[in-house]
C-alpha cells in the first residue's frame, strides 16, 4: 500500500472517529446526560415520556424514602449500578432517537429483575418472613403483587 493511500485511510478513520465523538458528545449534552450520573430523580423526567411515571412516583409511598436509582439500579456495587445506568441510557437514547418505543412503556425483564432485587434488599426482613410461610415452589414476586408501590397505577 502506498504512503498516500495509507494517509488517506488514516484521515478517513480519523474523520469517522471525530464525527462519532462529536455526535455522541452533542447527544450527551443535549439529552442532559450528566444529570443521569447523579442520584436526582428529576433526571428521570428529562424525557416527556417519563412524565406520568415521575408524577406517579411523586405521589407514591416511596417518594420520601427512595429515589429512582434506589429501585431501578443495583445497590450491591458501583460497577453494577453504572453498568445498568449505561445500558438503560443507551437503550433509552436509541429508542427515543429512532422513535422505536411503545406508547405504553413496559419494564424490560432485566430491569424487572433489578427492581425485584432492590425490593428484597430494602425489605429483606419482611421478605424472609413471607417466604418462610409461602406454599409452593414458585418464588414470590414483590413487583407482581405490589406494582403500584413505586408508581401509582
Amino acid at each position: 500500500m502506498s504512503v498516500g493511500r495509507s494517509s488517506l485511510l488514516v484521515g478517513i478513520a480519523g474523520l469517522a472517529v471525530g464525527l462519532a465523538v462529536g455526535i455522541g458528545s452533542y447527544t450527551f449534552v443535549y439529552a442532559e446526560g450528566g444529570s443521569y450520573l447523579k442520584d436526582d430523580s428529576k433526571a428521570c423526567n428529562n424525557c416527556h415520556v417519563m412524565n406520568a411515571f415521575f408524577a406517579n412516583w411523586s405521589k407514591s409511598s416511596h417518594h420520601h424514602v427512595a429515589t429512582c436509582n434506589d429501585c431501578h439500579t443495583p445497590s450491591h456495587s458501583q460497577a453494577a449500578k453504572y453498568f445498568v445506568k449505561a445500558r438503560n441510557g443507551y437503550n433509552h437514547a436509541l429508542a427515543f432517537t429512532t422513535g422505536n418505543f411503545p406508547d405504553n412503556i413496559q419494564i424490560t425483564p432485566a430491569n424487572r429483575e433489578v427492581v425485584e432485587g432492590q425490593c428484597r434488599v430494602c425489605h429483606s426482613d419482611v421478605v424472609a418472613m413471607i417466604e418462610e410461610h409461602a406454599a409452593g415452589p414458585e418464588e414470590i414476586s414483590c413487583v407482581k403483587c405490589h406494582r403500584s408501590v413505586g408508581h401509582l397505577h
